[in-house]
């Protein structure tokens, strides 16, 4: 569907970092909160209800390790998960956030400004952050929500990527449609990775090559 190809050492290698354990270590709700070891850190971003939890528990293995709701907005602080093989201290090499949905919650409108400050406190001054996965439901699209965070992200120099979840439920001629359109605003965008995956919790789609890429991201030293 993109003209990316992944080796299969980088599949390999990606698959490997995912075998370590994924473990919570907190939640926090400001950013003074945030761990200070200056691990590196990959995020994920998207409107409430875009399928973050399944594709987290997806790309771990792990069928719990992101809590799955039916209720928009149920992650409410940015989560941080280890990754890759533990060192002395106990701790993976590199942290996996996940952080909390905006646009829809059924919550109220001062908790839903807590977290979009949260968000935008985050994503403007966090050098450990090595990239944000922005997901973007693959029925619907870029939404004004999402525009609102790329914008933010590329005035803030933050590398950010475009993931399609949700991929198995749009007919393959929509699918098609919206990968072309998504991927044509994106390189619009100067802090827009170029490359956008496209994914499904449920089928697998795209998981491995969404592991590799975090892999390389986050460490030259992972053997297959």
């Amino acid at each position: 569907m993109t003209d990316f190809e992944f080796t299969e050492s980088e599949l390999a290698r990606g698959e490997a970092l995912f075998r370590a354990p994924c473990d919570f270590v907190l939640g926090a709700v400001a950013v003074d909160g945030l761990p200070a070891d200056g691990r590196p850190e990959i995020a994920f971003a998207g409107r409430s209800n875009v399928g973050k939890s399944s594709l987290i528990n997806a790309l771990t293995g792990r069928k719990t390790l992101a809590r799955v709701s039916v209720t928009p907005g149920r992650t409410r602080e940015l989560n941080f998960f280890t990754l890759g093989a533990q060192g002395p201290d106990g701790n993976g090499s590199a942290y996996l956030v996940d952080m909390p949905g905006y646009g829809y919650a059924k919550v109220s409108r001062s908790a839903v400004k807590g977290w979009t400050r949260l968000i935008e406190d985050y994503l403007k001054g966090r050098r450990e952050l090595k990239r944000v996965f922005l997901l973007i439901d693959a029925r619907h699209g870029l939404k004004a929500n999402d525009r609102d965070t790329m914008k933010l992200m590329d005035e803030s120099a933050v590398s950010y990527q475009g993931v399609l979840t949700k991929a198995d439920k749009p007919k393959l001629s929509e699918l098609e449609a919206v990968i072309a359109k998504t991927e044509a605003e994106l390189a619009k965008h100067p802090a827009a990775f170029p490359h956008l995956l496209v994914t499904s919790a449920k089928e697998g789609v795209g998981i491995p090559e969404l592991r590799a890429t975090i892999a390389g991201l986050t460490s030259n030293d992972v053997e297959p």
